[in-house]
């Protein structure tokens, strides 16, 4: 597939942990989709930029660090909404234990990765908005990315 939108992409989110860091592992998985989802969010790792100036030569400029990112999606918040459910219930889980995260793109590629859920604010912007939800879903692990099938 060339270009493609962000129309059709689904957030779903699962309670169990990958057998693996693989794709295989993340597929095996039972997730559950945020209904509503109206955006997701980057996704993909930055590294800290390390700079070295030697007195004699050129800068030098290494990859530091890697920090996984973070999204925020946005729902229109929906209570009956069982992904929507699964999502506050990682907001709230105090054990920091990390939850499965599958992005699946219009094309029908897949993006995996493990995160903890930081919050579910919830958005009333007046009589002519829809109430939202936004959750920042902070990525731990590295994001395993599977073709579309």
């Amino acid at each position: 597939m060339g270009l493609q939108t962000g129309a059709g992409s689904t957030i779903a989110i699962s309670v169990a942990a990958p057998a693996s860091q693989d794709g295989a592992g993340y597929a095996a998985l039972t997730y559950t989709e945020g209904g509503n989802c109206e955006k997701i969010g980057p996704i993909g790792a930055t590294f800290a930029k390390v700079d070295f100036q030697p007195l004699k030569g050129a800068k030098q400029k290494l990859k530091g660090s890697a920090d996984y990112g973070s999204l925020q999606p946005s729902f229109a918040l929906d209570e009956d909404d069982a992904g929507q459910t699964l999502f506050k219930t990682a907001a709230d889980d105090e054990t920091n234990k990390l939850f499965a995260i599958r992005v699946t793109y219009q094309s029908g590629a897949k993006r995996y990765f493990q995160g903890r859920v930081f919050g579910w604010p919830e958005t009333n912007d007046g009589a002519d908005s829809v109430m939202m939800a936004t959750p920042t879903v902070e990525i731990c692990t590295k994001v395993v990315r599977a073709p579309a099938s």
